[in-house]
């Protein structure tokens, strides 16, 4: 059975891959695994690493965010999905638009998990015109 889809694709098989949209937040101590269907309406599931953990400090360690991962892949496996698009995030604002080295794995758990990629999109906010940064006109003194 095909099915005919607009735009670059001509015909591709009904059964060969469910697209789901994984979202992925990542902040200084926690990161936010959120995945969604292809319409980004329905959600199918949303954990962070920080429930995983056991104590504050293990919030932002590899294991927990792998273990977050773990849950919610098979969340994905269980309904169907096989191939995710990615939209990671950082904090962004007047904070820092840098995305820790933690997002990378949860992309490298789904990988190993089997899952396709297909797009990878930075959606982290960069204001135009932004307030004022914390730490006042001489910065942060240690």
């Amino acid at each position: 059975e095909k099915k005919q889809l607009g735009g670059m694709c001509d015909f591709i098989h009904s059964s060969e891959y469910i697209f789901g949209i994984l979202y992925i937040f990542t902040s200084k101590n926690n990161i936010f695994v959120h995945v969604t269907d292809i319409s980004g309406k329905e959600t199918i599931g949303r954990v962070s690493s920080g429930v995983v953990a056991k104590s504050k400090k293990e919030k932002k360690t590899n294991y927990s965010t792998m273990v977050a991962s773990h849950i919610i892949a098979s969340k994905c496996k269980s309904i169907g999905i096989n191939a995710l698009h990615v939209k990671i995030r950082a904090r962004g604002g007047n904070h820092s638009r840098v995305i820790s080295p933690i997002g990378h794995i949860v992309l490298r758990t789904f990988l190993r998990l089997g899952f396709k990629i297909g797009r990878i999109e930075d959606t982290t906010p960069s204001p135009t015109d932004g307030t004022r940064k914390k730490g006042g006109r001489r910065g942060r003194r240690v």
